[in-house]
């Protein structure tokens, strides 16, 4: 059911707690500076995104804490026996069109239809990168009941005019339990908007849970902010942290909401991460980098750095890997 006139007018704005959200405004400056640069730049002729071909056995098993990099921000992280997918993004654009709006460069790897049944969604924010209804309700119809939804404050509305009751919202620092984890959801800086006319009406957020011998924090889609240092010092250390590498260009107005690979890294260290995955990147041409660019820069970073590319992992599409595995890789 649309939102009423009086809903509308009641809305609240979120807001982020540092650096405030890139003016709506300048969106035109940087679509006409694309144009007239002919951006976005294309990947290096002949590159090829490195797939992988999943392994259904592997992916019905719940035994070992294992992650897999589906593309873009989507993960599907097995932990403590469940089944965790975040930010299901499965469909080819980025928008609530089907014929207009950012392409699929890559497919999913594996597909929605081929993934065992997932207990628990982990919702960023309502970006259409990031929340994407055909992807969200064919979950919500898969064999055996919905999974759980758990989404920042102000979304769930939009989930139960899918027709989707399996789902709790929460604020920033509120935290929750679901089977055994104890899941905490996190500031991050961002923005959000599903149209012209809702900008910030919803929360972003990003999200830690802690299992029986592991923790995992999703940090969706932000930019860098002393968000991080706040997250460490308030929950402490994290072993596996998925953090953005992509999306980044031009600095003057992505730098807000999108970290780049330095700052990636830098995120790495204000949460003490044992190890992070690279997410949010080489799907979609949604900015002015070649999709291929943002693992290259990430390497060159961590040589600057004295950093060794194993703590922070550039998983191929598709690869499922055991967590154990990717720690003691990372040292």
């Amino acid at each position: 059911m649309a939102a009423t006139a009086r809903e509308k007018l009641v809305a609240p704005r979120f807001r982020n707690n540092h650096r405030p959200s890139p003016a709506a405004g300048g969106f035109w400056r940087w679509q006409w500076e694309r144009w007239r640069q002919g951006l976005p730049r294309e990947p290096a002729e002949g590159y090829r995104f490195p797939v992988a071909t999943p392994d259904p056995a592997r992916l019905a098993r719940r035994d070992r804490a294992t992650l897999t990099w589906i593309g873009h921000s989507t993960l599907l992280l097995q932990l403590d026996g469940l089944n965790i997918l975040t930010d299901p993004q499965f469909s080819e654009r980025a928008s609530p069109l089907s014929f207009l709006g950012p392409r699929r460069r890559v497919a999913p790897v594996p597909p929605l239809q081929q993934l065992p049944a997932i207990d628990l969604v982990l919702i960023s924010h309502n970006h259409y990168d990031h929340l994407d209804r055909r992807s969200v309700r064919q979950l919500a119809a898969q064999p055996g009941g919905p999974p759980h939804f758990l989404v920042p404050r102000g979304v769930a509305r939009w989930f139960q005019r899918q027709g989707i009751t399996a789902v709790e919202e929460f604020g920033w620092w509120e935290e929750t339990r679901f089977r055994g984890l104890r899941i905490h959801c996190l500031p991050v800086q961002h923005w959000s908007a599903r149209t012209s006319f809702d900008r910030n009406e919803t929360l972003w957020c990003g999200w830690r849970l802690e299992g029986a011998d592991l923790s995992f924090l999703f940090a969706g889609d932000t930019g860098y902010s002393a968000h991080f240092r706040a997250i460490r010092e308030r929950l402490g250390p994290v072993d596996l942290a998925a953090l953005p590498i992509g999306h980044y260009e031009p600095r003057w107005f992505m730098g807000p909401s999108h970290v780049d690979p330095a700052e990636a890294i830098r995120i790495q260290g204000d949460l003490e991460a044992r190890l992070a995955v690279a997410i949010h990147w080489g799907t979609f041409p949604l900015t002015d980098e070649p999709l291929d660019e943002p693992p290259q820069r990430l390497q060159r970073e961590l040589a600057a750095a004295g950093i060794a590319p194993s703590r922070f992992a550039v998983l191929v599409r598709g690869e499922t890997r055991e967590v154990d595995e990717l720690l003691r890789a990372a040292g």
